[in-house]
Parts: structure tokens; sequence; C-alpha cells
């Protein structure tokens, strides 16, 4: 059966001012990168979770409610035929010749169209897996090496923190389908959404914000690896387990991962982190451009896409005494829901899968595919970070202005998270770093940056400021994140980790006379009005639409269920985008402070509730009737997740 196509109408536009891919410096990202829509019938629900080409260029996309579709002609003028159905959540498929492999929950499938008749008729069992019916044991993949192998990654489990309740949760694993063996290969995994090589052929892995997960984050693994979360490590003792560690070896002490680390020697550091809220909230797929310069000037860079902001970053990889490290810059926003699939086609242009079910995106469509097309255009951009022993190299895509090359267009701060048992963490220890000297390198392209306060350890901010290239351009994006985990030619740096080993690292939010916790004595122990709210899944309030008398008191109970953060801020009207965007301004600083910026338009809010917890605050009703919108503030959040406060 095959099904010619109709655009699929958008049903709503939730965009964040960075989804809109608004003029940077006069410029626009669609300059250099133009996003083109994948037309969808109408009829049919296509959630991404996974795609790969066949080798007559037919694009496959498996989808989340099942179904495997092989599309024709991707673009405008797409054909889709179904080519199988009746699957569990399929969350990666691979194709290999006409043979296509499909991650289940509960298995890796086999796919064949074996009569010739464009549908599947042959299904066979790769391999499988225990479950417990807990709706958070994702499985991603395959992805094949080129040895013939195919590697996968588990979710864990949730259970208001992570939990591996079936054997291998947690762990990424290879199968070799000669030996027809399943073996673990390395451990410490929370929701590894994403996986890939780059052009060295060495795999890297996706990870996102949670417990033990201080914020998004790619890491290179190799066999016998552990990445962080200790949920994994029940299964360390069992054959075949390259891993020695055991989950009582991990624990809050440790105050960082790189102190992890230098204890314990097993304890795989983020070649590169992705600072929450500013670039992802929810790192996926991993791709390695493999186009020799035909997308663009970022040939053998990776691109990282993230679910919950609808977005692409890119990554400039070094190694640093035989280890990746590295930086990574925005890249391109705008998608029309959340980025979990990207794939290059024939034609050079980057395909892109996305779903947002459940798992709200700030695009605002619950799926979409559209695919990404190089004008030809070079933008002026940082084209990577690499690390010295007193500082950095900074190589721009185009060559540089010598005038504008001096300290006062450079800001260097840098900072680090917690390793803890806690959802994410906030950005802590933070110090500026003093620009001691700038010079342009004789290749016109490379300014290197002396620079007091190199701290192993540490996420290095760059930022920009009046900088230009030799033809007068601006730079189209003009921050990005350095991760430092080890000085190059070695050596502590200056004071690495000391503060934080010290545990004087964090400051929590002060008291906030916007955030009553206590029955005010005037009110006699009574309350005019109790309100209960709770979360849901997928960035939701429960409860829209609450009313209330005016000047009423109120108790209200804020409980949230979900796997994620999420506040409560009441503002005073219909400021609920002036105040997400507000927080979302907040930067580094954000987690910290609850995401709850220093505005008059807050009323009232409540603390940052971590999964599993309630928070409760009092407060009087506005005086005034009508309309009083509230928002999730958590970023990428408050687009999808408010409600409305009628005061009466």
């Amino acid at each position: 059966m095959k099904f010619l196509p109709r655009f699929r109408p958008l049903c709503f536009l939730l965009l964040s001012l960075a989804a809109l891919s608004l003029p940077l410096n006069g410029q626009s990202e669609a300059d250099y990168y133009q996003l083109e829509q994948v037309s969808i019938p109408t009829f049919i629900e296509l959630e991404v979770g996974g795609m790969d080409f066949l080798p007559d260029g037919r694009l496959v996309v498996c989808t989340r409610r099942g179904e495997v579709w092989l599309i024709s002609n991707p673009g405008p003028d797409a054909a889709y035929s179904l080519f199988a159905r009746g699957l569990h959540e399929p969350l990666g498929l691979s194709c290999r010749g006409e043979d296509i492999y499909v991650a289940q929950r509960g298995e890796v499938t086999l796919l064949r169209d074996r009569n010739q008749d464009g549908r599947a008729d042959y299904f066979e069992t790769v391999y499988d897996l225990p479950l417990t019916g807990n709706y958070h044991e994702y499985h991603y993949g395959p992805m094949f090496l080129p040895d013939g192998t195919m590697m996968t990654t588990l979710n864990l489990g949730w259970e208001g923190k992570g939990v591996s309740n079936s054997k291998w949760r947690g762990w990424m694993m290879q199968y070799d389908p000669d030996e027809k063996e399943l073996l673990p290969f390395a451990v410490g995994l929370r929701s590894p959404a994403g996986f890939g090589t780059n052009a060295e052929g060495d795999i890297f892995v996706a990870e996102n914000q949670g417990d033990w997960i201080g914020s998004g984050r790619i890491t290179h693994l190799k066999r016998g690896d552990f990445a962080g979360h200790p949920a994994g490590l029940r299964w360390a003792d069992q054959p075949g387990s390259p891993v020695k560690l055991r989950e009582e070896d991990i624990h809050d002490d440790f105050k960082t991962m790189y102190a992890a680390r230098a204890a314990l020697g097993n304890v795989k550091l983020p070649a590169v982190w992705f600072p929450h809220g500013i670039l992802g909230i929810s790192t996926a797929a991993i791709i390695t451009d493999r186009t020799e310069g035909a997308f663009g000037p970022f040939a053998g860079q990776l691109f990282v896409s993230d679910q919950g902001q609808s977005k692409i970053m890119r990554v400039s990889l070094e190694k640093v005494d035989g280890e990746y490290q590295g930086a990574v810059f925005p890249f391109r926003e705008g998608f029309s829901s959340g980025l979990l699939r990207l794939e290059y086609g024939s034609d050079n242009a980057l395909y892109a899968g996305q779903t947002a079910r459940g798992w709200a995106a700030t695009g605002g469509e619950e799926f979409a595919l559209e695919r990404l097309r190089w004008t030809g255009e070079v933008p002026f951009e940082m084209y990577a970070i690499t690390a010295r022993k007193d500082g950095f190299d900074v190589t721009f895509t185009e060559a540089v202005a010598l005038e504008t090359v001096k300290p006062s267009n450079f800001t260097l701060q840098n900072f680090t998270y917690l390793y803890h048992h806690n959802y994410g963490s906030p950005v802590v220890d933070i110090q500026p770093n003093a620009i001691i000297d700038t010079e342009l390198l004789p290749d016109g392209k490379t300014v290197r940056l002396t620079v007091e306060g190199m701290r192993p350890g540490y996420i290095f901010e760059v930022k920009l400021g009046g900088l230009r290239s030799a033809a007068g351009k601006a730079l189209l994006h003009d921050f990005g994140y350095y991760t430092l985990n080890a000085l190059p030619g070695g050596g502590a740096g200056d004071g690495a980790q000391d503060a934080v080993a010290a545990g004087a690292a964090v400051t929590a939010p002060g008291a906030s006379p916007k955030r009553p916790t206590t029955m005010p004595a005037a009110w006699g122990g009574q309350v005019d009005e109790d309100l209960a709210l709770e979360t849901e899944p997928g960035m939701k309030y429960k409860q829209t639409y609450i009313t209330v008398k005016a000047g009423a008191k109120v108790r209200l109970t804020f409980r949230n269920p979900d796997d994620m953060q999420h506040n409560f801020i009441l503002t005073s009207g219909k400021m609920g985008d002036k105040v997400g965007r507000a927080a979302a301004d907040l930067g580094l600083q954000g987690l910290a402070r609850d995401y709850v910026p220093d505005i008059e338009e807050v009323l009232v809010h409540t603390a940052l509730v971590e999964p599993e917890s309630e928070d409760v605050i009092y407060f009087e009703a506005p005086t005034k009737k009508g309309l009083y919108e509230f928002v999730c503030t958590v970023p990428g959040h408050y687009q999808t997740m408010r409600g409305v406060l009628v005061v009466e």
C-alpha cells in the first residue's frame, strides 16, 4: 500500500525566541543553513524513533507507535509506503543492505521483504532483553561497527531515581552476530538516547541531565568504561562484565566526577559538557559530518541534536593525554519538534527525525521530519577551541581582522557541576579568567589567548564581543564552552577543584519573600483555598485552569510525580512569556536560583521541585479580578508548561 503525501498542517506553534532563529548581529542561521519540510500525510503519526537510508535512497523510519515506513523522494513530494507495524516503541533503526534492524523495547529485530512486495514478511529476533514494564526502560540502536558487530544502549528504569531492575539496564551492549553473543561493553548510563562514532571511528554517547548527571554531555566510551551513573553497576559482577567497580564505590562525598576519577581510576569523564538550558536540555543524536565539505566548513566535526529545545549543537574535539575533550557551540535552532534522530542523505542534506509526545519540545509540533541544507555561504564562527597549558587557541572559519584581536573582546569564566545522587546540578565554583594577552597567529584564523586560572576538571565559557572577520563580518554565534579535563603536558593547573573538594562550591538560593513557606500568623491557622497542583509527563501541569476569589488566602501544594525538575511561578497577568524568557536569560546562574528571575512580574513561586517531591507555599490571591498566568521556568518548559489562575 503506497500513499501520496499531503503537507501536515501545523496544529499549533509555541516557539521560544530561540527557536525562531532570529537574526544575530544582522544575520540569521537560515542565511547559511536552510530548513525544509519533508511532507507527511495527515493520517500518519510520524513520531520518529529511528531512521536510516536504504541503498536505493529511500528513507526508512520507525515510529514510537510501532510502525516502519519507507519514504521515497523525501522532500515536499515524498511518497510513503507502510513496511511493517505492531512493534513495541522502537527507538532505533539501522539498514545493512536491504536488511532493516530495529531496536524494540525488548529485542533487536531483523525485518526483511522476501517476496519483494514492499512489506516485511520476515521478522527475526536477533537477541532479546528482559523487561520489568517500567515505562523508562527505553532501548536505542543498533549501530553497526566496521567488524559487523552491533552496539545498543539500555535506558535505566525510573522509580524516583534511576534503577536497573532488568539485567544490563544502564549499559552499552555489543552483539556479535557470528558468535550470537550479547556482551556488556560499558556502564554508567542513565538515558543514553543517542550515540555515534567520530571520524576516527571512536564511540560517543549522549546523556541527559538527571540523578548523578549534572547536565547534558557526550562521553567517549571504550570497553570497560564507567560513565558515571551507579545503578547499572548492579550487574558488574556478572560473567562477561569488563567493569570492576561496584555500586557502593560511588557516593556523594567525591563532590565532582573529576575527584571521583582521581580516587577510583575508572570513571570516564565527559568529553564535552552541554550547559543545561543554554545548549540543550536533552541531548540525543550524535552524527559526524562525513560530507567532506558538502555540508559546510565543519567537515569531521560532530553535530548533536537536542530533543527538548528543538535544535542542533556543534562539537569540536581534540585529544589530550590520550583522552578526548573539546568545545560545544550553538549551530541551528528552529526545528518544528524534538530532534531525536539525525541522518545524512545522498544529497548531503541532514535529515532530522522529530518527536515530542510525552517529551515536550520548544518546536511545538508533536512530530516532524525536516532536512537541513547548506546554502554555500560560510558563516564567520568559532571553528574550534584547543587547550594550551596557559590558555586556549581559538580558530575561526575565516580570517580575523587584526585590529579586533584584543583582550577586551574576550570574556572567560569557568565552573563545574556536582556529582551527586540529586537530580541535576547547579553551576558551581564559578571563577572569572583574566585574559593576559591575545595574539593573531600567522594563519590569520587563530587567536591565541593567554589566560590565568587554567583549572582541569572545569568547563570554560568563552564569550566574544566586537570581533570581526577580515572582511568585516560579525560572528554568527559569539560563545562556546570548552571542557578541560586535562592540560596539555599534564599538571594540576591553578587550584584544580580545590574549592569543590573542600565542599565550598555551591551556594544555595537565599530565602525569597516571594516564596512564603509558612502560613502567616494573621490567618489564624485558616485558609480560604487549599489548592493542589501536579505535574504530568510531557512538561505539563495536570491542572491548567484554577479559580479563586479575589484576595483569598491560599495554600498551594505543588507535587511533582514527573521524572524531571519543575517549578511554579505565578505571574502578574499574561506575563508567562516575559517571565520564561527572563528565566532563560539567567544563563549559568539559572539552576542555582531555581530559574526564578528577580522581576516584578513574578508574584509568587515555589522552589525548584525534584522528581517525586513537593513544595507548599502560602499567598493571598490578587485583589484585582482577571487572568494570571503561571508557568514552569525550567529552560525549555515555559512554552508548553503553563496554566491560568482566574481571580473572580
